[in-house]
Order: structure tokens, then C-alpha cells, then sequence
């Protein structure tokens, strides 16, 4: 009778553990504060279907605009490389998250160099890199099995989630405030274990993604 007990209470422990899993957008400990205003941010989703944190301006208009300076997008705050996610991987990620976001801005409208009476300002950020041991499988909850999953933690055997936060703005030199803000959580590929290192590869679909989603984006009310 107390065996089948402790199983039902695993069971239940399992079944909240599974659904309390990671959320698919940035939570606000993860704000970085690149962003001035947090607050006016509102859950949505992307023209992909991918979740987000937006703000848009109600008195945008695109058409008022002829221009964006692209500021490069920089890491805020400065990464310290890990064993993991070293020095060089790190560098990569910016240069390809640049490449592919200065590329997908342009589609939209031209770029400038200096600011004109029409531009907007683009700036952003990658606000975090990191990496976490995937959500409590059923048995690890079982208490017989407890020791099972302890040596696989503990030789570095369990799969790990890996995520790539971004912040970014348009802004609006003549009133040097914002007229869009994106916040947004990107899950790259599973590395197989903690010892595995991150290297761009693993975060290349969540960049291109985001690329896609500033081309195809589209600010007006349906």
C-alpha cells in the first residue's frame, strides 16, 4: 500500500514538473535593461509564429520613414566565455546574428550611414547565451530512481536546452524615443551533455528566424 502511495505522489510531482516546464518568452528576470521601459511590453507573435514580447508605437508610420542606421548589434551586458560557450563561438553568434539581421533591416528599407530628417535608428542586443539541463523526466522523480538520475547529472550525460535572448529597438531621432521594441527568447539545438561546447551552428536557426521575422514583419492593425 505505501509503494503505491509513493508512486501516485511521483506521478503527480512528474506530471507538474512537465507541465511547469521553461516559457517560450524571455521572463523579466531575464531583462537585461539594454531596454529603457520594460513595462508596455506585450505577449504576441512573430509573422513565423514565433512567441515575443512587443511594443509598437500607436502612432507609427512606417511611410513617415524613408531610412534606417543600423547600429551593430552588440552583446549587453559583455559575455564572460565558459568552457561551454567559449570566446570564439561567442564572436561567431554576433557576426552571424549581425550579418543576417543588417541584411533582413535593408529589405525593408534602405540603410544610411548618418541620420536624415526620415531615418529610424535600429539598435539591439543578444542578452544572453546559456545553456540548462532540460526539464525532470518521469522517473527522475520516482524516488527509487533518484540515483540514476544523480550519476547522469553527475557524469554530464543529460541533455541540455540552449537558449539565445534578444532585445531591439527602433527609435525615432527626432523625439530620440522608440517607436517599436522586440524582446524575444530563441531555443537553439540540444547539446547532448554539459561537456558538449555551443558553437554558432547551434544557434544559427534561431538567428535566421529572427531574420525572417524582421523581413516579413508587418507593423500595421489587421
Amino acid at each position: 500500500m505505501r509503494s503505491k502511495t509513493i508512486f501516485k505522489v511521483a506521478a503527480v510531482a512528474a506530471t507538474l514538473a512537465l507541465t511547469g516546464c521553461a516559457s517560450k518568452i524571455a521572463q523579466p528576470e531575464k531583462y537585461s535593461g539594454f531596454l529603457k521601459n520594460y513595462s508596455d511590453l506585450k505577449e504576441t507573435t512573430s509573422a513565423s509564429g514565433k512567441p515575443e514580447l512587443r511594443w509598437i508605437d500607436p502612432h507609427y508610420n512606417p511611410a513617415n520613414y524613408d531610412n534606417v542606421v543600423y547600429k551593430p548589434i552588440i552583446y549587453y551586458p559583455v559575455p564572460k566565455p565558459t568552457t561551454q560557450v567559449g570566446e570564439q563561438a561567442l564572436a561567431q553568434i554576433l557576426n552571424y546574428t549581425n550579418q543576417q539581421m543588417k541584411k533582413a533591416i535593408s529589405e525593408k528599407k534602405p540603410l544610411a550611414t548618418t541620420v536624415g530628417p526620415r531615418s529610424l535608428i535600429f539598435r539591439g542586443a543578444i542578452t544572453g547565451v546559456d545553456t540548462s539541463k532540460e526539464g525532470l523526466q518521469f522517473y527522475e522523480v520516482i524516488p527509487v530512481a533518484m540515483i540514476v538520475a544523480g550519476t547522469q547529472i553527475a557524469t554530464g550525460h543529460r541533455t541540455m536546452d540552449t537558449n539565445l535572448y534578444f532585445e531591439g529597438e527602433l527609435i525615432d531621432p527626432k523625439t530620440n524615443k522608440p517607436v517599436i521594441k522586440v524582446v524575444r527568447k530563441g531555443e537553439g539545438k540540444d547539446l547532448s551533455n554539459e561537456n558538449t561546447p555551443l558553437t554558432a551552428e547551434t544557434l544559427k536557426a534561431v538567428i535566421d528566424e529572427m531574420a525572417i521575422d524582421a523581413v516579413k514583419f508587418d507593423p500595421t492593425p489587421k
